[in-house]
C-alpha cells in the first residue's frame, strides 16, 4: 500500500488511516458484535437481517465513543498519553470532533434502516450515554455506571432486533452481566496511568468471577429452549476464557497495583468480553453461534498487539 492509499482527506489536510484506527481504537470493535448476538441469541433469533444491520450500527457508535473520548481528552492526554493521535498530531482534534458525528450519524441511520422505531428506541438513549459520559460524566461517579447501561442497551439493541420490543425482556440477564463486566472495566480505567488500590482490582475481580459464574450457569429461557450437553460445554468454555483473559489481568494487578498492570487488565477486560459473550450466546440457546463468536477471541488479542484497545 502506497503512502497516498494510506491518507484519507478530511478538509484540506490528509491524515493516515493508521492514525484513524488508532483514534478509535479499531480492533476493540470486534467486542461489539457480540452484544448484539447475545440479546439476539436470548430473544431466540441469533443471526437475520435485522440483527447484522444492528451490528453494524453498534460498531459505528462504539467508533464514534472512542474519537469523541480523544477529543475530549486533547488536553489530559497531552500531558498522559502523549503518543495517543490526537496530542501526538497524527490527527487534527476538530478531525475526531467531526469523525466522531458523522459515525454518530452513521450508527442512528443504520439503526433506523435495520429497526426502524424499534431499533432508534434503543440506539437514541445508547448515543445519548456515549456522548455524555465523554463529554461530561467521565470523571463524575456515574461514569462507570453510564459506560454500563450503554453496553447493557447494546444488548438490548440485539434482543429487539431479534424479536421486538417484548422480546428485549428477555435480553435483561445478558445486558445485566455484560452491563456488570462494563462496570468494572470501567471504574479499573481510570486507574491507568497512576495505578490503582490493591482492593479496587479485588473488588472487580470478585465481580468478574461471579459474572462469569452467572453466564455458565443461565440457563436458556423460552418455550422448547433446554440445556443440553454442547450448550453447557461452549458456555462453560466461554467463561473459562473470560476468566483465563481478564481474570489473570486482575490478578495480577492485586499483586501489584501498577499503572502498567491495570492498564493491562483493562485491555484484557476490553478484548475478554468477546469470551463473555460467547458463554451468554450458548446459554441463550445458540451454541453453533456462539462457538463462531469465541473464534473471534484470538483474532482481536492479535491485532490489539498492533494497535491497543486502550
Amino acid at each position: 500500500m502506497n503512502d497516498r492509499k494510506a491518507d484519507v482527506r478530511f478538509g484540506s489536510r490528509p491524515v493516515r488511516l493508521a492514525g484513524l484506527a488508532s483514534l478509535v481504537r479499531a480492533p476493540a470493535a470486534l467486542s461489539v458484535p457480540g452484544d448484539i448476538l447475545a440479546g439476539a441469541a436470548a430473544a431466540g433469533r441469533p443471526l437475520g437481517p435485522r440483527t447484522v444491520g444492528t451490528m453494524a450500527s453498534s460498531v459505528c457508535l462504539y467508533w464514534a465513543g472512542m474519537a469523541l473520548n480523544d477529543y475530549a481528552d486533547a488536553t489530559i492526554d497531552a500531558v498522559e498519553r502523549p503518543q495517543r493521535p490526537v496530542p501526538s498530531g497524527r490527527v487534527p482534534r476538530r478531525t475526531a470532533l467531526s469523525l466522531a458525528g458523522g459515525l454518530t450519524a452513521a450508527g442512528l441511520g443504520l439503526a433506523a434502516l435495520s429497526g426502524g422505531r424499534r431499533g432508534l428506541g434503543v440506539a437514541l438513549p445508547l448515543t445519548g450515554l456515549v456522548w455524555a459520559y465523554d463529554l461530561k460524566l467521565k470523571s463524575t461517579k456515574a461514569g462507570p455506571a453510564a459506560m454500563a447501561g450503554a453496553r447493557a442497551l447494546d444488548v438490548l439493541a440485539g434482543a429487539v432486533a431479534a424479536g421486538g420490543a417484548k422480546s428485549g425482556r428477555r435480553g435483561l440477564v445478558p445486558a445485566a452481566l455484560v452491563g456488570l463486566h462494563t462496570y468494572t472495566l470501567t471504574a479499573l480505567s481510570r486507574h491507568e496511568i497512576s495505578g490503582a488500590p490493591a482492593r479496587l482490582p479485588a473488588a472487580t475481580l470478585g465481580v468478574s468471577a461471579a459474572t462469569a459464574l452467572a453466564a455458565a450457569g443461565t440457563a436458556p429461557s423460552g418455550p422448547g429452549r433446554h440445556p443440553d450437553a454442547r450448550t453447557a460445554a461452549v458456555a462453560a468454555a466461554g467463561a473459562l476464557g473470560y476468566l483465563g483473559t481478564y481474570g489473570l489481568a486482575q490478578v495480577k494487578a492485586v499483586r501489584e497495583p501498577s499503572g502498567e498492570n491495570v492498564r493491562r487488565a483493562v485491555g484484557a477486560g476490553i478484548l475478554g468480553l468477546v469470551p463473555l459473550q460467547t458463554a451468554l450466546t450458548a446459554r441463550g440457546g445458540s451454541p453453533v453461534a456462539a462457538a463462531a463468536l469465541g473464534a473471534v477471541h484470538p483474532l482481536a488479542r492479535r491485532l490489539a498487539r498492533r494497535v491497543s484497545p486502550t
